[in-house]
C-alpha cells in the first residue's frame, strides 16, 4: 500500500475506484469500477484503485483480496499501486490543521449529552435538527481544556450547487449543512474529510460513483473550496434494482462478483452487460471491449436505475462465448473449473475441448452450458447411459451397433465418408440415419442431447468411439 503523500498529472483524466474492505465485490461496486474504467481507458487516461480501510473494526485483509481478485477476473486493471486510506491518516489530520489555521474550521467542545438536547429542543420548536455549535465564533481565548472536535465552518447562507453530469445542477441550501466534523475528538479523521484529501492528492479529475453519494457531495465540495482545490467533475450514477424495481439484494439472486465467476459467466460477457445497465449508446447492445471504450461517455448513463436481467445477461454472454477465440475460451473454461473445484483436464480431454469448441460455443450461454454440450468428452469410459439414452439402447439397437462397429473400423476418418457409410448402412437396414442416430449417441455420450454424431466422432476419434461401442455391445 502506497503510505506517501501522492500526486498525479491533472491535465489528464484520471478516475478512482474506492471500495471499503468490509465483504465481497458487490455487483454495483464492480459496474461502478468499470465505468471509471471505460471512462479512463477511452481518453488515455489513469483509472486508480483506492481501498477505504478507515473502519479498522469492519475492514479486512480478506475482503481486500478478494476485492482485488474481482477486478482482476473483469479484467479492469488500475494505475499505479493500490492506496490504502488509513495509511494516510497523518496527510488527513493535515488537512484538517490546515483548515483550522485558515479559520474554515474550529474547535467544537460541546459534549453528545449537549447535541442531543440540542437537538431535542429543535424538534419541540419544529425547526431543523441540524446542530449549530455554540464554539462556532467563540474566542479561542474561553477554549477550555477538554476534548473536542474540529469542525468545517460550512456557510449557513446561499446554496451550494452540485454540477453532476449525470443528475444536472441539484442545489441544496446552505442552512441545510451542518459543521460536519473533520477530526473526531481522538484525533483521528472522518471519511467524508478522507474521501476529498485522497481525490484532491491523487489528482482526480472525475468522481463517478453511485448516487448514494450525492448527499456527500454538497458537504465534501465544502472542504474543497475551503481549501481552495479545483473541485472534480461530479457524475452520480443511479443504483442497480432488481426486477421487482426495488434495490438490489441477496432475494434477487448473486450480489458478489465471485458469486457470477462460480456460476460460470463469461467476464466478457459481465463486462458487457454491466456496461449497458444504466448507460447507452444508441441501440447498441452487444459489443466488444474496445468499442465500450471508445464509445463510453457520461451523457450515456440515464437517471433512472438500472434493472438487473438474468435472461439479458445470459444473452449477452452467450454472444461472447459464440464470438470468443477457441483458445481464449479454453483457457477461461480451465480457470472455470479451477474455481470451481473439479480436477485439471488432461492433456487429452484438452486436446479434444480445443477441436470441438467450434461447434460447442455456438449455443452455449455460460461455461456449464458450454460444460454440458461436451460430456461425450469430459465422461470417461465406461459411458453409463441416463434414463433416456438407456432406453435407446434396447437390445434390436445394440444389435445394430454392434454390427456398425466392423464398417468403421476400416472407414476413412473424414466426415464426408461417415456420413456417406453411415446413411448407406442405415439404408441397408431398411431405415433413415436418424433411427441409427439416437442410439449412436447414447453409445458415444450416454445421453440424447448432443452435438451432431458426426462431430462427436470426429473429436473422440477411430478408437475413442469404437471403444464406445464396443463397451456398449457388452453391456
Amino acid at each position: 500500500m502506497v503510505t506517501e503523500r501522492l500526486t498525479f498529472m491533472t491535465d489528464q483524466v484520471v478516475t478512482r475506484f474506492a471500495p471499503s474492505p468490509t465483504g465481497f465485490l458487490h455487483i454495483g461496486g464492480a459496474r461502478t469500477a468499470l465505468f471509471n474504467w471505460l471512462f479512463a481507458r477511452g481518453r488515455d487516461g489513469k483509472f486508480l484503485l483506492r481501498i477505504e480501510d478507515t473502519d479498522r473494526e469492519r475492514s479486512t485483509a480478506e475482503a481486500t483480496e478478494a476485492i482485488l481478485r474481482g477486478l482482476a477476473w473483469l479484467g479492469l486493471d488500475h494505475d499505479g499501486e493500490v492506496v490504502s486510506q488509513a495509511s494516510r491518516a497523518e496527510r488527513h489530520v493535515e488537512v484538517a490543521r490546515e483548515l483550522l489555521a485558515r479559520g474554515q474550521a474550529y474547535k467544537c467542545f460541546s459534549t453528545q449529552e449537549e447535541i442531543e438536547q440540542s437537538r431535542n429542543q429543535a424538534r419541540a420548536e419544529k425547526r431543523s435538527t441540524y446542530f449549530q455549535s455554540p464554539w462556532r465564533d467563540a474566542d479561542p481565548e474561553t477554549h477550555p481544556d477538554l476534548p473536542h472536535v474540529i469542525r468545517l465552518r460550512a456557510p449557513h447562507d446561499g446554496v451550494t450547487i452540485i454540477r453532476d453530469e449525470v443528475q444536472g445542477d441539484v442545489t441544496i441550501r446552505n442552512d441545510q449543512i451542518d459543521d460536519m466534523v473533520l477530526l473526531r475528538s481522538d484525533g483521528t479523521p472522518v471519511y467524508m474529510l478522507a474521501v476529498v484529501v485522497d481525490d484532491h492528492d491523487m489528482g482526480v479529475t472525475h468522481v463517478i460513483r453511485g448516487d448514494d453519494h450525492l448527499n456527500n457531495a454538497a458537504r465534501q465540495q465544502l472542504v474543497y473550496q475551503a481549501m481552495g482545490w479545483q473541485v472534480p467533475v461530479w457524475a452520480h450514477i443511479p443504483l442497480i434494482h432488481g426486477p421487482d424495481g426495488k434495490k438490489l439484494s441477496k432475494r434477487h439472486g448473486a450480489l458478489g462478483v465471485d458469486e457470477y465467476q462460480a456460476m460460470g459467466y463469461p467476464a466478457a460477457g459481465l463486462r458487457n452487460y454491466l456496461a449497458r445497465l444504466g448507460w447507452s449508446h444508441g441501440d447498441a447492445e452487444f459489443f466488444s471491449d474496445a468499442q465500450a471504450i471508445e464509445w463510453f461517455d457520461l451523457k450515456g448513463i440515464g437517471r433512472a436505475p438500472a434493472r438487473f436481467d438474468f435472461k439479458k445477461l445470459e444473452n449477452i454472454c452467450g454472444q461472447h462465448i459464440a464470438a470468443s477465440d477457441d483458445a481464449a475460451l479454453l483457457h477461461e473454461l480451465s480457470d472455470f473449473l479451477s474455481i470451481i473445484g473439479e480436477p485439471a483436464l488432461s492433456d487429452r480431454k484438452t486436446e479434444m475441448l480445443r477441436a470441438a469448441m467450434p461447434f460447442l460455443k455456438e449455443r452455449a450461454k455460460t461455461f456449464p452450458d458450454l460444460i454440458e454440450k461436451a460430456n461425450f468428452i469430459m465422461a470417461d469410459r465406461p459411458i453409463r447411459p441416463d434414463e433416456k439414452a438407456a432406453k435407446a439402447l434396447d437390445p434390436a439397437s445394440r444389435g445394430i451397433l454392434n454390427e456398425l462397429t466392423p464398417h468403421l473400423q476400416n472407414a476413412s476418418w473424414t466426415r464426408a465418408d461417415l456420413e456417406q457409410l453411415l446413411n448407406r448402412f442405415a439404408e441397408a437396414k431398411g431405415t433413415k440415419f436418424g433411427k441409427l442416430a439416437g442410439p449412436l449417441r447414447a453409445a458415444l455420450a450416454g445421453r440424447m442431447a448432443t452435438p451432431s454424431v458426426f462431430d462427436m466422432m470426429l473429436v473422440l476419434g477411430r478408437d475413442e468411439t469404437l471403444a464406445r461401442l464396443s463397451d456398449t455391445a457388452q453391456t
